[in-house]
Formats: C-alpha cells, sequence, structure tokens
C-alpha cells in the first residue's frame, strides 16, 4: 500500500470509529455522577454491591470498599446513575456460593424488598445509607 492509500485507510477508520463511539455516548441518558458510604448500625458495609434502577429500568452499579464508600457506573464505563426518581438495593456480594442457610446481613428491605429510593439530580452527586438491622 502507497502512503497516501495508507494514510487514507488510517484516517477512514479512524472517523468511522470516532463517529461510533459518538453514537454510543449520545444513546446514554441524562446522568448525574453518583458516590457515596453504606454504614449498616453505624458500622461501614464492606463488600456489597450498590444498583440504582431509574424509572426506566436503567441500571447503575458499584461495590462498596473497605471503608463502605461506592461510585456508581452505568454503562460503557460512564460513571453515574440516570437522573430522576430511583430505586436503590444493597446485598452483601459472596465470595462463592452460599451456605445452606446463608441469610444476608443486610435485611431484605433494602435490596430484594427494597424502600430506598433516591432523586438523582444533576447537582447532588452524593448519597449516603445508613442502613439499620432491626
Amino acid at each position: 500500500m502507497t502512503g497516501p492509500i495508507r494514510l487514507l485507510l488510517v484516517c477512514t477508520l479512524f472517523g468511522l470509529g470516532a463517529w461510533g463511539c459518538a453514537k454510543s455516548a449520545s444513546d446514554l441518558p441524562n446522568l448525574s455522577e453518583m458516590s457515596g458510604a453504606v454504614t449498616l448500625d453505624g458500622k461501614p458495609v464492606t463488600n456489597a454491591a450498590v444498583s440504582f434502577e431509574s424509572a426506566n429500568g436503567q441500571v447503575a452499579f458499584g461495590n462498596t470498599d473497605s471503608e463502605g464508600r461506592y461510585e456508581l457506573i452505568f454503562r460503557d464505563g460512564a460513571k453515574g446513575a440516570e437522573v430522576g426518581p430511583n430505586t436503590v438495593r444493597i446485598e452483601t456480594v459472596l465470595e462463592g456460593p452460599p451456605a445452606p442457610n446463608y441469610r444476608d446481613p443486610i435485611p431484605a428491605k433494602y435490596n430484594k424488598a427494597s424502600t430506598l429510593t433516591v432523586e438523582v439530580t444533576p447537582d447532588a452527586h452524593t448519597h449516603d445509607f445508613a442502613l439499620e438491622s432491626k
């Protein structure tokens, strides 16, 4: 391949790649970055999955670290959760299969039967959850 043809091919491929990335970014809903901390009875919750599900069924996920802090990721590496009302679910992440009588220390009202809701707004980027075991 000669120099000008190779250059044209590279520019064309780069242009198509940039168009594809721009197209997927425009497919994302209106997001707002979201992070915070999760505690249970005043103690940080480590190794928990935090999910925000919008009214449209869009889900953003994050895991808590050793200090109970999380940061949400939407899809395609985009940070945040969809703006608007979101149902929040928080549950322990297990390293392997659960024991036969395993019961998540986080009550069902915060995960399977979640009563947690958050209104995600463009200007509020932090939400902490102070959960209670009783």
